[in-house]
């Protein structure tokens, strides 16, 4: 039997703590207030110099939320380990961690330079590979957690018009690395776990240039729209909190039917 107040225990984050990579903007930055407003103190962190890593900070210290701030590059473990070990000095222990740092460019297979490829794989893939490994680490010292990937619906399927060989394939290894770190933590109490996002209205989706791309993403979606940033915030406290503890290996397609077409 539950008690009055079983969902919303089983859906908090009071009392934990939660490092978000690319909490400078988009969903990344939403995920990261939306684990404050949960109940969580969080780390946040990116390589933006744009001010928008301060701006997720304030927000949530407007929410009445405790968070910081720590620039660094995906790419460089080290980067990630100093952010680490910030978090361990400032909150003592790791429970939750949010890796949404990316990019994403189009370009076709024949014309891509080596250089552009590299990149993407780089960030995207190799950047959650660093990423997992330094979270891990404090995690292990605090008696496990859990891991969110944002990975995408390009893991899954080829989007039609978009050539992005680099990015579909930095984003369906970050599926399987998911699912691969799952395994190997099982016995050490860290779930890992991916969302791939469909089409979403991030800043980068909603630029004045790109209105004719966009009308094309909502038409082959079955809900006829682009997802708002806030609708991936639900599913990551899901996979972040007590509500999903059972649930290790899995990819959360959240992406408003597209993959079923």
């Amino acid at each position: 039997m539950v008690n009055k107040e079983f969902a919303q225990q089983l859906f908090s984050l009071q009392g934990r703590v939660a490092f978000v990579t690319g909490a400078g903007s988009g969903i990344g930055q939403t995920i990261a207030c939306a684990f404050a407003s949960a109940g969580a103190k969080v780390a946040c962190f990116d390589l933006r110099e744009d001010g928008g890593l301060s701006e997720t900070v304030t927000h949530i210290q407007s929410l009445g939320g405790e968070a910081f701030a720590v620039a660094g590059d995906v790419r460089q473990l080290d980067d990630l380990r100093r952010a680490i070990a910030e978090v361990k000095t400032r909150f003592g222990r790791l429970d939750v961690a949010l890796n949404a740092a990316g990019i994403a460019n189009a370009n076709p297979a024949l014309e891509m330079e080596s250089e552009q490829w590299q990149r993407v794989i780089d960030i995207n893939l190799t950047g959650v590979w660093n990423s997992c490994k330094a979270e891990a680490e404090l995690m292990l010292e605090s008696g496990g957690g859990s891991i969110i990937n944002i990975a995408s619906m390009s893991g899954v399927i080829v989007n039609r018009g978009l050539e992005q060989a680099h990015y579909n394939c930095s984003k369906a290894g970050v599926i399987h690395l998911s699912k691969s770190l799952a395994m190997e933590w099982t016995d050490k109490n860290i779930r890992v776990n991916s969302i791939s996002p469909g089409y979403t209205a991030t800043p980068m989706n909603t630029r004045p240039e790109m209105v004719h791309q966009t009308k094309e993403f909502e038409s082959q979606t079955p809900m006829q729209r682009m997802a708002k940033v806030q609708e991936m915030a639900g599913p990551a406290i899901f996979l972040a909190s007590d509500a999903a503890s059972y649930c290790t290996g899995v990819d959360l397609l959240v992406d408003g039917g597209f993959v079923c077409w």
